[in-house]
Order: C-alpha cells, then structure tokens, then sequence
C-alpha cells in the first residue's frame, strides 16, 4: 500500500524544475505501439518502464498470488539462459533490469547503456517472451514468497493493511494479499505461471515512456524488438471494487505495548475536478509536520511520535486513510482527536493563511523529485496510464495554485465525514471499543 501511494505521489507531486520546460514526445512505432520520449543525449544511457495495467487483479480464480510468484521468476532464466546466466548477462552488459506488480499494475523497469542498448534489449526481450520457469526456480521463489507471507502474518502493519483491505473490498483481489496465501502458493505450477503471463502481460494494456540517449525512431524499432511477439489481449480487467466500509473501530489482539492505526473512507479518483482540491486538504490534514493531525496528536498532547493522511486511489475504488501508532494506554485519545480533527476540517474547512501555506509547500519543494532518467520515465508512464495530457507536468503548479478557498471548503464538506471513518486497530488498546 505505502508503495502504491509513493508512486502516485510521484505522478501528482511533481512539479516541473523552474529552470526547464520537458519536451514529450509522443512515438508510434510500426507496429503500432505508443510510447512517450524525453530525449536527453548528456549521458549515454537510455531508462525505459514499461507498465502493464491489471497487475495482481489478474490473478485467476483459485490461483491467488500466481502473478506475483511469476514476476519473481521473469529474470530467472530466460530463453537459453539458466538463472545464473541471465544474472551474468545483465552484469557483463551494465544493464539493469527490475520486474515488480502491484494489485494494479505489472512493471517492468530497464536501464541500458548505449553502446550495449541491442544486446541488453536482446536479453530483456528473452525475459518478457521466453522465460523459462524451470523447477529449481520455481521452488526458490516460492519459498522467497512463502518467508514473506509468514513475515507478514506477524508484522502489525501488514495485519492492518490486511485487515483494512478485507473489510473495505471482500472478495474482489484487492481484499486479498498479491501474495496469496500459504496455500494458494503451495499450489501453483509451473503451467499456471505461463498461464499468469498471458494474463497480465498483453499489448492491449501497456504503457511505456522512455528517457535518455534515444531518438524517436531508434524507440519505434526498439518497441517492436521488445514487445512485439506478446500476445495481442491478455485476461479481461476485473471489475471496480465497491467500497464496503463502515464507520467504527475494528480492534485485532496483538501482543504489544503499542498499537497500530490504520483508518479511512471513501476517497475520490484522481481524474476528479476535485482532486487537487482534495490533495491539498489531505497535506493540511496529514501531510506533514506542520499539519493538523500532527499539531493536535503529537505536538500538543504527545500521544504518537507521527502520525498522517493519504489520498489511496487505485483504477478501480478510492480511499481517503491515515495511520498512526501509540502506546495502548492512548490510543482511545488519539483516535477520539483525530475523529475532531477530520470534523472540523469538514464543517470549518481552512483560512487563507493555512491555504497559501500549502500552496506553497507544494509547488516549491516537489522539483526535487524530478531528478534522475529512471525518475522521469516513471512518472511519464504513470501520466499514461491516468489518462494525463502530455503538457501536465508544465501545467501542475497552475492547476494547484487555482484551488481557491471555496474549492476546499466545499471539497472538504463533501468528501470528510469523521462518522464513517473505519479504524483497524492492531494491538491491546486500552478503553476502545469495537
């Protein structure tokens, strides 16, 4: 979930560097895929990313957690080459190569030196078309997977964000770990990881942007190299996740002096006009030291070292949540201030004062971010995939400083609603009850 919320950060955190306007440039290869390009000929290396929209959602009935257990197999043997070859072909090649999924997406990351850039597509392209999912991979993997899914079972955050997700979405994948389960994954065979393949990783769901020492029309070819052979439409996307959640205080038993919090409602899609509206209440509330939670749950009463909120939208259901942690003996307080704090930005909303101050913070300290190829082509892939004008990144410090105070308050009155924040608690809270 933190991963999640970082990458969107990324995509509606950025802010152009005042120095530099970013060219885009939109590539069609002759194949017919679309990527975006920044051409940046200073070094001579070349950062692609790639993205496959459905990621772990994918997963088909009754094999939870295949997706996953596959795309930690991608760079473990492919084509000819066993797990330790492909190893020391990326290394001899000064390629690098990363394979992650989440419950929305299945990326792929790559970066390559110029003068190695056919070779290292070459051996890119045998993992995204060839993989081989041989046995002695398999069963490593999969007992990488098992040792994550036991770590988690005993990590209170992981039980919150578990126990969160199953009360919020129930049966649809995004009620459920990506991992699976110890016996979802004891399960899955090597067909059932080629099957997962063709299921998330198809040409009819991807989005690509690259950066760095590449013209449009070395792009085009490399596009077709890499990605053509990929099956044309992989599994149908799962349906949108109907938000289940109650107001109310769900308290799991874990041993500890301190209790974890994690909580949340309903949130809005970052395609909403009113979404920079609401990214701005959400710093003012928990964005930041200066914030509100902080100011009454930490500064003034000392009942949490830190304490925040977060905008979660993911394709297909949108959140508003917030975590902190506390000793057991607070936590009844600090849940009854934070429930104040969410009502009184929702019947007082900001001044102007307050609202400047955000505006501020947020479109001067995010060109930082904007710092790397790698960094770049992530966030071009993520404008892609939310369905941004190519122009966005030029245009986000305009379309934060046009919220005006009514936007909040009006925003603010609509969207928060302390009465139907759901609190899952993981610990021995003292004096809260469910």
């Amino acid at each position: 979930m933190i991963q999640l919320v970082a990458a969107l950060a990324l995509v509606f955190g950025l802010a152009t560097p005042a120095r530099a306007v970013v060219e885009i440039i939109e590539v069609i290869s002759p194949g017919g895929l679309t990527a975006w390009l920044v051409e940046n000929h200073e070094i001579p290396f070349t950062a692609l990313e790639i993205r496959f929209a459905g990621g772990a959602s994918l997963d088909a009935p009754g094999k939870r957690g295949a997706i996953n257990l596959m795309t930690g197999l991608l760079e473990e043997g492919a084509g000819p080459l066993d797990a330790q070859g492909f190893a020391e072909a990326a290394e001899s090649l000064a390629a690098e190569f990363r394979f992650d999924v989440g419950d929305d997406l299945l990326s792929v990351s790559a970066r390559m030196l110029t003068e190695n850039r056919v070779a290292a597509v070459e051996l890119l392209r045998s993992a995204l078309i060839e993989p081989r999912f041989e046995s002695d991979a398999l069963e490593r993997v999969r007992g990488q997977v098992f040792s994550i899914i036991d770590a988690d079972s005993r990590d209170p955050d992981e039980i919150a964000s578990d126990t969160f997700g199953r009360l919020a979405w129930g049966g649809h994948p995004y009620g459920s770990s990506l991992n699976g389960t110890m016996e979802s994954v004891a399960a899955l065979t090597q067909a059932d990881m080629f099957e997962a393949k063709d299921r998330a990783m198809a040409r009819d769901r991807i989005r690509i942007a690259a950066v760095g020492d590449i013209s449009p029309d070395e792009l085009g070819a490399l596009l077709d190299t890499l990605l053509g052979a990929l099956p044309e439409t992989g599994a149908p996307m799962p349906p949108r996740a109907e938000l289940a959640l109650t107001g109310g205080v769900t308290v799991v038993d874990f041993a500890s002096p301190q209790s974890v919090v994690l909580f949340g409602h309903a949130g809005l899609s970052m395609r909403d006009p009113d979404y920079f509206a609401a990214y701005l209440i959400d710093h003012m509330m928990g964005g930041g030291i200066g914030s509100r939670l902080m100011t009454e749950v930490r500064a003034k009463r000392g009942l949490s070292y830190g304490i925040s909120s977060f905008l979660a939208p993911r394709d297909r259901s949108e959140t508003w949540q917030g975590y902190f942690a506390s000793a057991n003996e607070k936590v009844a307080e600090a849940v009854a201030v934070t429930r104040a704090e969410w009502a009184r930005m929702a019947q007082n909303g900001v001044d102007e004062a307050e609202l400047a101050a955000a505006k501020t913070y947020l479109t001067g300290a995010y060109p930082l971010r904007f710092d790397g190829n790698r960094q770049i082509a992530s966030i071009l892939v993520g404008m892609q995939h939310l369905g941004l004008p190519r122009d966005y990144i030029n245009t986000r410090n305009a379309r934060v400083e046009a919220v005006t105070l009514e936007d909040v308050r009006r925003v603010a009155a609509r969207l928060l609603d302390a009465g139907a924040l759901r609190f899952v608690v993981v610990g021995r809270p003292v004096g809260l009850a469910e």
